[in-house]
């Protein structure tokens, strides 16, 4: 008995075990201080919604062989670049949304065929340059959003050119266009029927493209590149396919998450996205080599939700909500991309 308890302790992650544990108490601890735990539960479901797409662009990265993509904010500034688009040409709704993602497409898989060759260069350093790069590439992005001519004046700055830092979504009908989409009310517990929807149609594609030849060879390139090159695979090309598909689908997930937010945040927003889109896939199951759709939902799930009770948990005990509810999000988040990290045992 013992033994089996260390084999599932081993195969399952002390840290995750850690964590499922944490929410379990922060569940009964808002149950027993009687916050409204319908409603913990309704942002819960927006919050995964919201934040599922980002999460699920690292999962052609892992399975092609370049690990967790902390390079995605370079899909993220081309989602925001394709919603500033659609603002400019005064889109609304539904329409806008679909315009954010097809202006934005072309710009992901542009910058990602180029940091899918830049990758290439450094096999073996893939995460380091990846952190280098989405920095470098958020910060030259604020000198890009002060000179870029846009003239709507819901997003350019009254004097000079640019645009602003926050952008309200409100006034195109594009915020929550999906949150509202089929909601009902289960209970007391508003289910965002469109924006899960959305999400679980992504993960559905993704699951269909890994089992597709593209991804089957993806994944053998990621798995075995040795066997791969000894089978004929070329390594590098689909190595680079993983990659754009990643960055693509970090532009789709920014334009899901900023409708869903009500506004799109440039400069410094884009800049910590991919630590929480990491850390979530992680703490899912997921390894810097392994990963699949179960990691993802399961990952977001956990992450997400021990976000949203542990803040009212905390403002029952402490004044200071905002600071407590951080400090447990960055211990969260960087704990387990450093639990991750170190289970590589050198590899």
């Amino acid at each position: 008995m013992v033994k089996k308890i260390v084999d599932f302790v081993h195969d399952f992650g002390l840290a995750r075990i850690i964590i499922l544990g944490f929410f379990l108490l922060l569940c009964v601890l808002a149950v027993v201080l009687r916050l409204d735990f319908a409603e913990l539960l309704s942002s819960s479901l927006v919050r995964i919604g919201m934040n599922g797409v980002l999460v699920l662009a690292m999962l052609p990265a892992i399975s092609c062989g370049i690990g967790p993509n902390f390079g995605v904010s370079l899909g993220i500034l081309a989602g925001l670049l394709g919603s500033l688009i659609a603002i400019e040409l005064r889109l609304d709704g539904y329409v806008a949304f679909t315009g954010a993602i097809l202006f934005s497409l072309p710009f992901a898989a542009l910058v990602g065929y180029g940091y899918g060759w830049l990758l290439n260069r450094v096999k073996g350093s893939e995460m380091m340059l990846a952190t280098f790069v989405g920095f470098s590439a958020v910060s030259v992005m604020k000198i890009g959003w002060l000179l870029l001519p846009f003239k709507s004046p819901e997003m350019a700055w009254p004097i000079g050119r640019g645009v602003r830092v926050t952008i309200a979504l409100h006034n195109r009908g594009l915020a929550q266009v999906l949150n509202d989409t089929l909601a009902f009310n289960a209970g007391g517990v508003v289910i965002p029927t469109g924006l899960l929807a959305f999400f679980l149609l992504c993960c559905g594609l993704v699951w269909v493209f890994l089992r597709t030849k593209t991804g089957v060879a993806m994944r053998a390139a990621g798995d075995n590149p040795r066997f791969a090159e000894a089978a004929g695979i070329n390594v590098d090309q689909y190595r680079m396919i993983g990659t754009m598909v990643s960055t693509i689908l970090g532009a789709v997930g920014i334009v899901v998450f900023a409708q869903s937010y009500g506004f799109l945040q440039l400069y410094e927003g884009p800049m910590f996205m991919p630590f929480v889109a990491v850390a979530a896939i992680l703490i899912g199951g997921a390894s810097i080599k392994k990963a699949s759709i179960a990691n993802v939902i399961i990952g977001t799930f956990l992450f997400q939700a021990i976000l949203v009770v542990a803040m009212p948990v905390a403002n029952v005990f402490t004044a200071d909500m905002a600071s407590m509810a951080e400090i447990s999000r960055i211990i969260i988040q960087n704990g387990i991309i450093i639990y991750a990290l170190t289970q590589t045992r050198g590899e």
